[in-house]
């Protein structure tokens, strides 16, 4: 652990809190024990921001030192590794594996190797039906920065996202096993400690292959953070390259080659106009265009590029269609609209041919997860709330939760992405706000492990029962648990 405390960890916190109780009984919050707290600085301490983050020729993560160094402090609950290893080569060339991760493999042989995901549980392999499981990921973005603690917080990268809540995690598991003895005997735990979250990975070559491998439960939870807020839902998004590569031409000459600047601008507008709002459930963003920066010459390649980020598969397929519709359409009407003009003719006569539509990224799946059972579960029963069906939702790895047949997902997890910096200098978690996530850790674990395993099968195999990624766009969750939350 690189970095100075500013103060003693296993004896400080927020003005006017009670002292660290391992014994807390079953109704007051969970605290996280001097052990703990170490870790996370130890964690953090740790650089493990990934190659998308810091290029081909930045420092490598130290992934698999703070994976063990994880799953040794998971040990001391019965937790064992079952799986601890980098992705097969051939997981980068299916289908939704942004092109910035296969060419960053490509230039780089360690690629994989340097970016370990691993697999813990909690006693022997059951049936998902009565499994938890949890995803927390140990790779941060870029911009290391030295842990520290100082009056209730926690400082550093990954404090937040999300190695604050992975050890908050642990917290609620200790905490969890004091309460429900069927916890490791006829409840089973999970817990996928994952790369390539940050860096626009997407989770191709962590959670996806583990999803892959059967490593879910009847209820999984990833652990992000949601101000402690359970979101059934994860957008996805899929990145649009409009490409022209016609010929250059010079300033006194503008009409002898193709003006892609001009055909570029063009097809930007008429796309933001035409495909606003034009899918329900669906948003895009007209982002970067290139051609060059001289001012006496016509550059006659560059390029376009738009996200179109979708909450349900659905809508990101219908968006992704309108794109390219659009698109032809677009070619059409600046070819009659410039034919005419001299300086513009030969660009709006070829502009179809030398314009070229490809994606850097699509074929990403959505998550909107409903199951009245769950949500009953986790509200009535946990006493946890959901957030808003208005709130924000982000894009993360339990997208690949999508369509699993048996199994709820939810998003959950302290502190707020923006208000936290997680993305940015002074990322930092609260101890408060870790410590109530550890404490609906455990209830929700609590109340799990007594439904029983005959009860969730049950519910589980209902006809009727909805299952993530069959069902519309569900907003917040179902009127029921809505009703529950007072958003009715």
């Amino acid at each position: 652990m690189s970095g100075a405390l500013a103060h003693d960890p296993g004896t400080e916190r927020p003005a006017g809190a009670a002292p660290a109780s391992p014994d807390s009984a079953a109704g007051a919050g969970v605290e996280l024990l001097a052990a703990e707290r170490e870790l996370l600085l130890q964690l953090i301490g740790l650089p493990t921001a990934g190659p998308l983050e810091v290029g081909p020729d930045g420092p490598r993560p130290k992934l698999w030192e703070a994976q063990r160094a994880y799953a040794e402090a998971a040990a001391g609950l019965g937790f064992t590794v079952v799986h601890h290893a980098s992705a097969e080569p051939a997981v980068l060339d299916r289908e939704g594996v942004p092109v910035t991760v296969r060419e960053a493999a490509a230039a780089m042989p360690d690629f994989l190797e340097c970016q370990p995901s691993m697999v813990l549980r909690l006693g022997p392999e059951l049936p998902s039906e009565q499994t938890v499981m949890f995803n927390v990921h140990l790779d941060t973005v870029a911009g290391f920065e030295p842990p520290r603690y100082a009056q209730g917080r926690f400082h550093g990268r990954g404090a937040i996202d999300a190695k604050g809540p992975a050890v908050a995690l642990l917290a609620g598991l200790r905490a969890a096993l004091a309460t429900a003895p069927e916890l490791g005997t006829s409840t089973g735990v999970l817990i996928q400690l994952v790369a390539g979250e940050e860096g626009g990975a997407m989770g191709v070559f962590g959670t996806r292959p583990l999803v892959e491998a059967g490593y879910t439960g009847r209820l999984n939870i990833f652990c992000e953070p949601t101000q402690t807020l359970l979101v059934p839902r994860s957008t996805a998004s899929a990145t649009a390259r409009i490409t022209v590569a016609g010929q250059d031409s010079i300033d006194d000459r503008p009409g002898g080659g193709h003006n892609a600047t001009v055909l570029l601008g063009y097809l930007a507008q008429h796309l933001a106009e035409r495909l606003s709002e034009r899918v329900d459930g669906g948003r895009v963003c007209v982002a970067g265009l290139h051609t060059g920066t001289l001012h006496n010459k016509v550059y006659g390649s560059g390029h376009l590029l738009l996200n179109l980020a979708y909450q349900t598969t659905e809508a990101g397929l219908a968006l992704q269609a309108a794109l390219a519709d659009e698109l032809a359409a677009g070619l059409a009407a600046f070819r009659t609209r410039f034919a005419d003009l001299p300086d513009f003719a030969l660009t709006a006569r070829e502009a179809a041919a030398v314009t070229t539509l490809d994606w850097l990224k699509r074929g990403l799946p959505a998550l909107s997860s409903s199951d009245p059972w769950a949500e009953q579960l986790l509200t009535e029963d946990a006493g946890l709330r959901y957030a808003p069906a208005d709130a924000g939702v982000c894009t993360c790895d339990a997208i690949w939760m999508h369509g699993v047949p048996g199994a709820y997902t939810a998003v959950y997890g302290p502190g707020d992405l923006d208000a936290n910096g997680a993305h940015a200098e002074g990322e930092h978690a609260d101890l408060a706000d870790l410590e109530s996530f550890a404490t609906g850790v455990r209830s929700l674990l609590t109340q799990f492990a007594r439904a029983g395993a005959h009860a969730r099968t049950a519910h589980a195999a209902a006809p009727g029962t909805e299952q993530p990624g069959t069902h519309p766009p569900s907003g917040n969750t179902s009127p029921t648990a809505l009703a529950r939350n007072g958003w009715s």
